[in-house]
């Protein structure tokens, strides 16, 4: 069943953003409908969804982390290259895959799983088993490399493990730790990911390149402020 107050606020918020696509768009009409399309697939795909029980997501939660482990360890061994990354997965005439969209909501899934056969509060052990669970994908898509994926899935595995009952004296030992081995990762990192990083805290830096869409977001505010320019009027897009 879907939550009708969800359901009508989502679609409050689809229609809103067509109508910012639009304006922003300088009233580009085929990118409207495309957007509008993926809209609609979601939605279908949300109804099927919505129809499974959450006991089949349980089954086959530990079933598809393992799968989309094992596709990251075939990226690894065996992976398409581009644009110096190796992150994708080669179907021979039909198509490639990236492993790593998969861990998205694999990872988010398995540590639910995990810990729904934990008792409460977590002993020290089943936080350490999740935390080797979140860490080995997001390792190996940080080997690809790619930072930003790496974050995103041990995020999505992490805020479970945090809703679970992680207790706070912990999270602030891990931010302790974090914070101590950040200057140490700091050299691990490509130059790209260093410059992207610096370029957060200072895109004049580079204000024709990295630093380009946070300029152009800052412009945006200081033009628009509060209440925008109005429909069809925006500069910044």
């Amino acid at each position: 069943r879907l939550d009708p107050t969800l359901t009508t606020l989502l679609a409050i918020a689809a229609s809103l953003g067509l109508i910012a696509l639009y304006s922003a768009s300088g009233a580009d009409v085929d990118m409207t409908l495309k957007q509008a399309s993926s809209f609609m697939i979601g939605i279908v795909v949300m109804l099927v969804f919505a129809r499974i029980p959450p006991t089949t997501y349980a089954y086959i939660s530990p079933w598809f982390y393992g799968f989309g482990v094992l596709l990251l360890v075939g990226v690894a061994l065996f992976g398409e290259v581009r644009m110096g990354a190796q992150r994708w997965l080669s179907i021979p005439g039909v198509t490639s895959v990236q492993p790593s969209e998969f861990l998205k909501l694999a990872m988010p899934m398995m540590v639910a799983w995990f810990l729904s056969h934990r008792p409460q509060p977590l002993r020290g052990t089943d936080i350490i088993a999740s935390l080797l669970l979140i860490l080995l994908p997001a390792a190996l898509i940080a080997e690809q490399p790619d930072l930003g994926t790496s974050i995103l899935v041990f995020a999505s595995g992490f805020f479970v493990l945090f809703l679970a009952g992680l207790p706070w004296k912990l999270m602030g030992i891990m931010a302790g730790a974090f914070a101590a081995i950040a200057p140490v990762a700091w050299h691990f990192l490509h130059n790209y990911q260093q410059r992207r990083i610096l370029t957060l805290f200072n895109p004049e830096s580079d204000p024709l390149g990295n630093g380009w869409n946070i300029i152009q977001s800052k412009t945006a505010i200081g033009s628009g402020g509060l209440f925008g320019k109005g429909w069809m009027d925006g500069s910044q897009s």
